[in-house]
């Protein structure tokens, strides 16, 4: 957690509404392995990390609510009485949802203030967005005793995403923000919400994030697309969900689908066991057995799922070309951001000058490299 965002916004906060606030901290996530297993009732292995959204927020007499986002130099006043999505609206629907979910559950809420700024790279795939419904939620349900449940708070979070934003989005996001633990990642099953910790020691190895600095935006047809083909394998199978399959059952129906979604089911199901066995090798502390299913993750993510890019396939090749360099894949929902490396914290430095050149001289624009370590979820910052 960054100190001086914190200061930022409550300097900010008490220069413009001159009143002191309450301060949250909502940290971006990454995530191990288990990727687009989550909308088909699967498991992932989330994260929180160091980097997040700072909020500043407090109780309004001024008869209406304003929100600022100091890194877009953005604000939003708005009515509580008259809430709806604004069609052009970025930031302001992840606000404006939560806020619209937390009255449809008849809770009290009075007028406020708020203002926010976060450090989590733009379009890395660290959800920010679930950082700022969960800062939102979080800071509202302190300010005002409504008694929500951090599990409450995560489904409001992950509500305001579906009926304002139009991402329908599972839950890991608004999960591994809300539930994050310090050194621990989340062996998550997204059917049950419920989730194991599993300490994890690197070693003389650690978390490297590099950014291609390719924008995609997750409501992409691409997205409704893969989940609506989960979602008729499923029906085909006569399961929940495919997180009930087996590659065996998958085959009984291979000739009623077609090839492509035949490889994106057995993709799902494939990466579901991967995370099941990355919850063992970290359980037995073996980093190299973690770090080939993580290459296997992104192997069927290129290839099955077909969710990478030029980009993203591009710096796991340069990763592979290391042998420093344990494991590594696309995160996130694809066609852009970031992969996420396993490596030797000796070779990290080397091994990100190496391939930010590499990049710069294939693609001729520039990668950007961050360094996570796993962190607290959201909370009050005293």
């Amino acid at each position: 957690m960054s100190d001086t965002l914190i200061n930022e916004v409550k300097t900010k906060f008490i220069e413009i509404f001159n009143q002191n606030p309450l301060l949250v901290f909502s940290p971006g996530r990454i995530n191990l392995i288990g990727e687009h297993t989550d909308y088909n009732d699967g498991f992932v292995f989330p994260a929180a990390v160091d980097k997040g959204i700072a909020a500043a927020i407090q109780k309004s007499d001024s008869g209406d609510c304003t929100a600022i986002a100091i890194d877009m130099d953005s604000a939003i006043s708005f009515d509580l009485d008259a809430l709806r999505p604004l069609k052009e609206g970025s930031w302001e629907n992840y606000v404006l949802g939560v806020v619209a979910e937390i009255k449809k559950r008849n809770l009290d809420i009075d007028d406020f203030n708020m203002i926010f700024k976060g450090n989590i790279p733009f379009g890395a795939g660290m959800s920010s967005s679930a950082a700022l419904e969960n800062s939102v939620v979080f800071g509202l349900n302190t300010l005002f005793n409504l008694g929500l449940s951090k599990q409450d708070m995560i489904l409001i979070s992950q509500k305001a995403e579906h009926h304002y934003v139009g991402v329908k989005c599972g839950i890991m996001d608004q999960y591994a923000s809300m539930f994050g633990m310090a050194n621990h990642a989340l062996h998550l099953d997204c059917r049950t919400m419920t989730s194991v910790p599993y300490k994890i020691d690197f070693k003389d190895h650690q978390l490297l994030l590099i950014n291609t600095n390719v924008k995609h935006s997750l409501s992409d047809s691409a997205y409704n697309d893969r989940r609506a083909a989960c979602e008729n394998i499923s029906e085909l199978l006569g399961v929940k969900a495919l997180r009930d399959a087996t590659e065996a059952d998958l085959e009984t129906i291979k000739n009623k689908v077609t090839p492509e979604n035949y490889q994106k089911a057995l993709y799902v199901i494939q990466e579901n066991e991967r995370t099941l066995k990355a919850a063992k090798a970290i359980e037995d502390g073996d980093l190299e057995t973690l770090g080939a299913l993580i290459y296997q993750s992104h192997e069927g993510l290129s290839n099955k799922y077909k969710v990478s890019c030029d980009e993203l396939d591009f710096l796991v090749e340069q990763a592979k070309k290391n042998k420093q360099v344990l494991g590594a894949r696309m995160m996130g929902g694809g066609f852009g951001g970031c992969t996420i490396n396993l490596v030797a914290k000796t070779e990290a430095k080397a091994f990100a000058k190496a391939a930010s050149k590499a990049y710069k001289n294939h693609f001729n624009k520039d990668c950007s490299v961050y360094f996570v370590q796993l962190a607290n979820g959201t909370h009050v910052v005293k």
